[in-house]
């Protein structure tokens, strides 16, 4: 007795139920710490596969369904044939394939509608182009993550045949060994040591903490600064007209000799008085009132 399928009756690999159900899905990685937390649009998720020329990653859009987000590395970002090749090999693809895709030189060609620019985020003139990447609809399936590979060899061009006979060295890319992630840019930022974007819930928190700190230091400011006791004002400076007994001084600079200086003693005693002198108090030459007057 033949236990094999018929040739028309499915498999359980072909209807994707039974025991090798789960060879058709793909393999999935954590993510490193030198991954980037977004690009784009899209938060990753986890790693799939890498080359020379990138890696690719589950990814999702806030509230959205989960894609393959492929990112060139630094060293093929950097490279305008690089570029180029990787936006012939998406312009080729469905529409319906591509999801989104961004980075230097991706705006163009017959996919250039599902372009989205980032010039809106945060940027100053000395940071470097964005990466090129490409957000694909994505089922699991290895096939999809094949799919990704045979996009980044073709950037790579490692799987492309020699035109002749294999002669002298062997040939290799400029920016093959500069593999680590192209330049990706995430903004607004998230809270440290988190690997996502803070909600609405927690900038308000953090607004609502800021407004508090700031009432409590003006606060603290005014009670301080009203309990202070009063300073009296600095002396009032003499001056020549203030009678104050000071050496007047002459156009010359130096002290007058019709002012009394300083330990002459008392002045003369025989000199008129305009004062009227109190009862029996006369001093010594004083002329005598006139008692008829």
């Amino acid at each position: 007795m033949n236990d094999s399928p018929e040739k028309d009756e499915p498999t359980p690999e072909a209807d994707g139920s039974g025991e090798y159900a789960s060879d058709q899905y793909a393999e999935q990685y954590p993510l490193e710490s030198d991954d980037p937390v977004r690009v784009g649009d899209f938060w990753l998720d986890a790693r799939l596969t890498a080359t020379r020329a990138g890696m690719a990653f589950t990814a999702h859009e806030d509230d959205g369904d989960s894609v393959m987000v492929v990112l060139l590395s630094q060293g093929a970002a950097a490279d305008h044939a690089a570029r180029a090749r990787f936006s012939g090999e998406i312009n080729a693809m469905h529409i319906d394939t591509v999801v989104a895709r961004g980075g230097q030189g991706q705006d163009d060609g017959r996919l250039g509608v599902r372009f989205r620019s980032e010039d809106d985020d945060f940027a100053v003139a000395d940071h470097q182009a964005l990466a090129p990447w490409v957000a694909l609809a994505f089922d699991g399936s290895k096939l999809a993550v094949q799919e990704a590979e045979r996009v980044l060899h073709a950037v790579d061009l490692a799987l492309v045949p020699p035109l002749g006979e294999s002669r002298g060295p062997d040939y290799r890319l400029h920016w093959s060994e500069d593999t680590a992630h192209g330049t990706t840019r995430l903004w607004p930022l998230p809270w440290p040591g988190r690997k996502d974007r803070a909600g609405w819930v927690s900038l308000l928190v953090s607004w609502l903490l800021m407004l508090l700190v700031a009432a409590v230091a003006i606060l603290l400011a005014i009670l301080v600064f009203q309990n202070q006791p009063p300073v009296s004002p600095p002396p009032p400076i003499p001056t020549q007209g203030s009678g104050s007994g000071a050496p007047q001084e002459s156009g010359s600079g130096e002290p007058s000799s019709a002012s009394p200086q300083p330990g002459d003693g008392q002045s003369r005693s025989d000199e008129p008085s305009m004062q009227q002198p109190s009862g029996d108090e006369s001093g010594p030459g004083d002329p005598s009132p006139n008692e008829r007057l």
